[in-house]
């Protein structure tokens, strides 16, 4: 921690904490508390006692918990088998795990074309839970 030659910055909301309002973070963010705003992170990570409640951009994010709102991430969103989003996803890459909750809309993003274009290209998906 101190002494050490590092830029790289890691930021953690445990899982017994609670944070109102927005958060801009150089570094990894990690969230097994709960978080109300918006967020603007290299990376997040959800944890599974994770909850979101607003919207994230970033490089990649992954969720393990819960997300109401929309992810914004220029490389990939990975939804682990435990997560639950409501909202859109903009990502380059979208990984979902089976037994992940997904109720919203996909919109794939493609560095080459302008983002009027890319909206045609939208996936639409509701409840991707497999069937029991």
């Amino acid at each position: 921690m101190f002494g050490r030659k590092s830029n790289k910055m890691e930021t953690i909301i445990g899982p017994d904490s609670e944070f109102k309002g927005e958060l801009k973070v150089k570094g990894t963010l990690r969230v097994d508390g709960s978080m109300e705003g918006g967020i603007q992170a290299d990376w997040v990570v959800i944890g599974e006692s994770g909850k979101v409640k607003g919207d994230i951009e970033s490089r990649g994010t992954i969720v393990g918990g819960k997300v109401d709102g929309t992810i914004h991430a220029k490389e990939i969103v990975e939804l682990k088998h435990v997560s639950c989003v409501m909202g859109e996803i903009h990502s380059a890459k979208l990984a979902i795990s089976e037994g992940a909750v997904f109720n919203g809309q996909s919109f794939p993003l493609n560095g080459n074309k302008p983002a009027e274009e890319q909206q045609d290209d939208r996936v639409v998906m509701l409840n991707s839970t497999p069937a029991s």
